[in-house]
């Protein structure tokens, strides 16, 4: 990929910082250079062209000028693609909705078609999003995973996948054995894992729906592969918590059935984390692990609110994620504006800074990413996006009566949505324009896929 150098307005955190507020870095004329998709350069844009001839390296073919802000790819560390055709079911909370919705929805998955039609869409949304990593739930069919990861290869996302491990309560359709999960799991963690941008993910889907044997031959996968991901839900639902006592009543809590299993380490992400003990929160924050907070998610099921004060005040490292289908938007920006809702009904504001923190840098810290993205920095793949602040007359009218940086980025998380998604780039390649279709992917092939009647 030969250099390229983009200038307009830049914002990124560029450390890990428990005070994104006094630790960001902007340039409202920046400079951004990328070559073999890396950053290789960032900032001011007229100490840049004030630099000799030969340090400049102006060879580029040209400057590509931004009239938005240029930020971070966002990171999603909570998401399911194969529900993003079920989003918006009405009615149900966490439980009876995986039974009336979730399930039916997983077992056309078993067709690999449909699999791959589903991954190339969802991939497509993401891009549109602007959300250039995801940590991402298939379903039981290691079928979808493969179909996933090819989808990411093709437009070189880096993207982290796991196949769900299920072997009770679900349809019989959905269910592997503790063996054939552990088989199945460990075949994709071998052709998968670290194999270009992709990382594999350990995913049972949450205590519940695995029996002692499975959840022990998840720990046995996650200690013979210490660098992966595992994946998972965490205390979402007051009757989910009531139903692991009943389940697991050896154990001290929810957390501590994981923990019995060797599943709450680093690079260990849990989804949700609303209902929480003393002794929950004092484990997570010396173990690791991180939690996913889906704040869309958590006020469409009516789960609860979480306690992310708690959580920050603890040490544990939080991200924000989009937590589809049951969460309402892909939309990062939208998910910052239900999570600060959810902070004002328990009487905390939270930040526009550390909003967009947990879904960049915060979030690549808790993943273990931040070498690789979340930030700008030189040496950072070059993953970014551009901001369109004409996105909609109504922001662009309340930008023009912003009077600080912070008052703009707060009205761009309150009224953002895709629109706001000018252009997102992978390794310095631009693989969406508003308007265009993500290059190397047909975002509308499992539209056609399902119009032609292939359920």
């Amino acid at each position: 990929m030969p250099r390229q150098v983009h200038r307009g307005s830049i914002l990124h955190f560029p450390k890990t910082t428990s005070s994104p507020a006094d630790n960001y870095q902007y340039f409202s004329d920046g400079v951004l250079v990328t070559e073999n998709g890396k950053i290789t350069h960032l900032g001011e844009a007229q100490d840049f062209f004030k630099l000799p001839a030969n340090q400049q390296l102006l060879n580029y073919g040209g400057v590509e000028l931004h009239k938005g802000l240029l930020i971070p790819g966002m990171i999603d560390s909570h998401v399911h693609f194969p529900q993003v055709e079920m989003i918006a079911s009405f009615g149900k909370q966490l439980l009876d909705w995986l039974n009336e919705y979730t399930f039916p929805t997983e077992m056309q998955f078993e067709n690999q078609a449909y699999a791959n039609a589903q991954a190339e869409f969802f991939l497509g949304q993401l891009m549109e999003h602007g959300t250039t990593t995801a940590s991402v739930f298939a379903t039981v069919h290691p079928q979808s995973v493969d179909a996933f990861f090819s989808a990411a290869e093709a437009i070189n996302a880096r993207m982290i996948c796991g196949k769900v491990m299920m072997d009770r309560f679900c349809p019989e359709a959905l269910q592997d054995s503790p063996e054939q999960g552990y088989r199945d799991s460990k075949a994709l963690i071998e052709k998968w894992h670290n194999n270009g941008r992709a990382s594999y993910a350990i995913t049972p889907r949450f205590a519940p729906t695995s029996t002692p044997q499975q959840l022990a031959m998840a720990g046995k996968l996650a200690n013979e592969h210490p660098d992966t991901f595992i994946q998972t839900h965490l205390s979402e639902n007051l009757g989910e918590v009531e139903w692991i006592k009943e389940l697991y009543p050896e154990h001290p809590d929810y957390l501590g059935v994981y923990e019995a299993n060797d599943l709450v380490r680093d690079r260990a992400l849990f989804g949700h984390a609303i209902h929480l003990n003393d002794r929950e929160y004092r484990a997570l924050s010396t173990s690791g692990a991180s939690i996913s907070f889906c704040p869309s998610s958590n006020l469409f099921l009516g789960s609860g609110l979480f306690n992310y004060d708690r959580a920050k005040t603890e040490g544990i490292d939080v991200s924000i994620a989009s937590d589809v289908g049951a969460g309402t938007s892909l939309s990062l920006f939208a998910n910052q504006a239900d999570a600060y809702k959810i902070c004002q009904l328990q009487n905390s504001s939270l930040d526009p800074f550390e909003s967009l923190y947990l879904c960049t840098q915060g979030a690549a810290k808790a993943m273990g990413l931040d070498h690789l993205v979340g930030n700008l920095n030189p040496g950072s793949e070059a993953d970014f996006v551009e901001l369109n602040f004409m996105a909609s007359p109504m922001l662009q009218q309340r930008l023009l009566r912003c009077k600080s940086l912070r008052e703009q980025l707060f009205a761009i998380t309150t009224l953002s949505d895709d629109r706001i998604i000018e252009r997102t780039y992978l390794c310095g390649n631009l693989v969406y324009k508003k308007g265009s279709k993500v290059c190397g992917l047909n975002s509308t092939n499992g539209l056609r896929y399902l119009s032609n009647g292939s359920m």
